[in-house]
């Protein structure tokens, strides 16, 4: 009777917006274990909903995995996404693009892009991952009209349709000193992973070097290699 009328009470506080929560430095019960008979409590007796525990003893899982690169300028003039994709794909077959190739190709792959979200319904259902992240933010056909501008900024939706479009494999990093917000360390973290079931390669296709991207928090895109 007593865990019921809690319940009752933390599910009040989560619709009034009053739940509150702990981040603690070891793991602890949830609230929902069946053995628990009280709710948490500080010291001041104010309880929780939930205290979140890390499992990675207070380190952040991603500090684990600090990598080491050299970083390729590209411009910045809103093609930089497709720029160091195209650059990145060159290097990985041991060639170079002169400035013209690289914003000619930058702009095919955008393009590439709409054509597939915008203009093709059979292919576009295969995306659906980018259309979610899409329009979250905006109708569709807001996006359509965007995308054919030459300056059109790319992001996580464009790297969703390209690494299954070029069946590349693409992971994107931040700086350390960005992760750490200390102003220091020269390495990269790896973020996100785009394509990775191409790095194995299938019957019809040979394993891809991954292309590596950096990510500032300028909104923009470098190359690593």
């Amino acid at each position: 009777m007593a865990d019921k009328l809690f319940n009752e009470v933390i599910l009040q506080q989560l619709r009034n917006g009053s739940a509150k929560f702990e981040l603690v430095s070891s793991p602890v019960h949830s609230v929902a274990a069946p053995n628990l008979k009280t709710p948490f409590f500080t010291d001041n007796s104010s309880p929780f909903f939930a205290r979140i525990a890390s499992s990675f003893g207070g380190q952040s899982p991603a500090m684990k995995k600090v990598e080491r690169y050299s970083v390729e300028k590209v411009t910045g003039d809103g093609r930089c996404l497709f720029r160091a994709l195209v650059k990145g794909m060159a290097y990985n077959k041991g060639t170079a693009l002169n400035p013209p190739e690289e914003r000619e190709n930058a702009d095919e792959l955008r393009l590439a892009v709409k054509e597939v979200l915008c203009q093709n319904n059979e292919e576009r259902n295969q995306y659906e991952e980018a259309l979610i992240a899409i329009t979250v933010d905006e109708p569709l056909k807001r996006y359509c009209q965007r995308i054919g501008r030459s300056d059109f900024w790319g992001g996580e939706s464009e790297l969703l349709v390209l690494s299954k479009l070029c069946k590349q494999p693409i992971v994107v990093y931040i700086p350390e000193h960005e992760h750490r917000r200390s102003g220091w360390g020269s390495g990269f973290i790896p973020i996100a992973e785009y394509g990775s079931e191409f790095r194995k390669g299938s019957r019809k296709g040979k394993p891809k070097a991954v292309v590596r991207l950096l990510y500032s928090g300028k909104n923009h895109y470098d190359l690593l290699v």
